[in-house]
Parts: C-alpha cells; sequence; structure tokens
C-alpha cells in the first residue's frame, strides 16, 4: 500500500504561463486563482500567465505566484482524487504551500503572507551586498568548515542542504566569493555562484525575519490535519503554533531538505507527489534516495495523469 508524502517547490522553480492551463480546464483552480488576486489587490494571474521571465523574478511576485499555482494543483486533487498525504513538507516557501495543503492555512491568505515575506526578503540586504553559492561534491562538514574558513568575519552559512553533493551557501558577497575560490581545498567538485535577487536563509535575512513575525502573529493559522515536516528543523508539527515558529526560524536557518525528506521516508512515505511548477525536488529527492518513488504533477497533462490513474477514472 502507498503512504504519500505531498512536497511543494521554492523558489526557481517559476516559469512563464504557468497554471495557465489549470485555471482554464478546472473550476477549483479559477477559484484559487481569483481568490489570490483579491486577497493581493492585484492580478497574480496575470503574472503567472502571461508575465515575463523578469516579471516573475522578482521576489515578491516570485513567491506568492508559485504559491498559488501550487495550490490551484491541490485544490483540484483534494476535490476530483481520493488520494491524501500522510505527510507534507515544501522547500523554503514551499512549506506554506504545504500548510496549506494540511488544512493550516487558507491560500489565499497565505498568498499575502508570502507577498510581504517576499517584499521583507528582498530589502533585507541591498542589491549587490549578498550573494548565493551552490557547492557541488562536497560533504555537509566540509561545507561548514568551508564557511568558516572563508567568513573572514562577514556572514556566510549553509543555506539549502539540497542533496549529497548539493548544499548551496549565502552570505555577503566578498564571503561567497572567497569561498567559491577555495572550494575545491574543501572537497568540492564544483562551485558556482547562483544567480539570485538576494542571500536566502542566512544570517542577513534577520531584519526579515522581524518584519514576518507579527505577519505571522496575526495570521489565522489552525491545526494541521497530517503532519508538516518543517524545514529548519526536520521535525514533523501539527500545531499551528508550531507551524507559525518554523516560518518564522526558517527565513534565516538553512534548509534540511535532505533530513527533512529521510525524516519522511523514516516515518513510512513510499511515494513523494512534488506539487507545483517544475520539478526541482523531484531530482533531489531521487538523489536522497534513488529508491523512492516519485510523481511529478507539474501541468493539466501530469494532473489528469494523477487523478486518473490514482482514482481509477478519468476525470
Amino acid at each position: 500500500m502507498k503512504t504519500y508524502a505531498f512536497v511543494f517547490p521554492g523558489q526557481g522553480s517559476q516559469k512563464p504561463g504557468m497554471g495557465k492551463d489549470l485555471h482554464d480546464e478546472f473550476s477549483e483552480a479559477r477559484e484559487v486563482f481569483e481568490e489570490a488576486d483579491e486577497a493581493l489587490g492585484r492580478s497574480i494571474s496575470d503574472i503567472c500567465f502571461d508575465g515575463s521571465e523578469s516579471d516573475l523574478a522578482l521576489t515578491e511576485n516570485t513567491q506568492p505566484a508559485i504559491l498559488t499555482v501550487s495550490s490551484a494543483f491541490m485544490a483540484v486533487i483534494a476535490k476530483r482524487s481520493e488520494v491524501r498525504p500522510s505527510l507534507v513538507a515544501g522547500h523554503s516557501l514551499g512549506e506554506y504551500s504545504a500548510v496549506c495543503a494540511a488544512g493550516g492555512l487558507h491560500p489565499a491568505e497565505a498568498a499575502a503572507i508570502v507577498q510581504l515575506r517576499g517584499r521583507f526578503m528582498q530589502k533585507a540586504v541591498p542589491p549587490g551586498e549578498g550573494a548565493m553559492a551552490a557547492i557541488l561534491g562536497a560533504e555537509p562538514d566540509a561545507v561548514e568548515r568551508l564557511c568558516e574558513a572563508a567568513s573572514g568575519g562577514d556572514v556566510l552559512s549553509p543555506a539549502n542542504m539540497n542533496a549529497p553533493g548539493q548544499i548551496v551557501i549565502a552570505g555577503t558577497k566578498e564571503a561567497v566569493d572567497r569561498a567559491v575560490a577555495i572550494a575545491r581545498d574543501f572537497g568540492a567538485r564544483r562551485a558556482v555562484t547562483l544567480p539570485v535577487s538576494a542571500p536566502f536563509h542566512c544570517g542577513l535575512m534577520a531584519p526579515a525575519e522581524e518584519q514576518l513575525v507579527p505577519v505571522l502573529r496575526d495570521a489565522g493559522f489552525t491545526d494541521l490535519e497530517v503532519p508538516l515536516v518543517r524545514n529548519y528543523d526536520a521535525r514533523e508539527v501539527r500545531k499551528a503554533e508550531d507551524v507559525r515558529e518554523g516560518l518564522v526560524h526558517q527565513v534565516v536557518a538553512p534548509v534540511r531538505w535532505i533530513e527533512s525528506v529521510r525524516a519522511m521516508i523514516a516515518a513510512g512515505a513510499t511515494t513523494f507527489v512534488e506539487i507545483g511548477p517544475g520539478n526541482v525536488l523531484t531530482g533531489l529527492i531521487k538523489k536522497i534516495d534513488p529508491s523512492i518513488d516519485t510523481i511529478t504533477v507539474n501541468d493539466a497533462e501530469s494532473l489528469r495523469a494523477f487523478i486518473g490513474q490514482e482514482t481509477g477514472g478519468a476525470e
């Protein structure tokens, strides 16, 4: 018998036109987009369907856009499929989508929160002062030592523990540049500076965390229907206050994706379903455990296949 973990992508998975086929084909998806537009006071739908890559790359657009698309998929699955997850998780921003999928927050309210989250994160560090880099082929403890060696008193730390041999670091531009230059000395096969708008998941995001606290305090969280595996400590939680706490801490803490996936497998997950644009998480999960079954639901065609295959009947 299959035990499902539903997982949701974060920034970097966006693409122009995402969600339009869902909107056009499924009434449940249309309702999610309409409610998000109303909550935001602007058309995030237009940005998803007709926006350029540069439009979608703006953090305060990216975050509500991806969350809304992921939630539109979930609305259809919830109505037209009998499949329910036993666990949920999301990568960074995707944790908000996961909370919505588990019944902890309404997607329209979440879209408004992550629009602010994106704005706070973008403004926390002036352009050009922060950076992120992917360190490929090195062990986690070696990346920790690399950050210590290259920091020179600046902020520099692991930001995303994505998969074995794929760890992202974040900090000041100077510190990241120093780390990239000496990464091979710490066992890295390669080090690549990433084209990001801000240094996420490090101490430089402290101002964004501080601004987000009252927003999350006032949000209408409820206890979850199924456990969420939190980013910042890879621990299962269901209580609203624990969810809120995790969303605060994950702004500056690293995304512990390797530990989160392994925790879900240890808890009995046999099949991971990535719900939302792209397929980044599916690739990471396969690197973490090649034996695990994965399903990607990222457009209307794959959604139809999922709800048809898993319920035994066509849409």
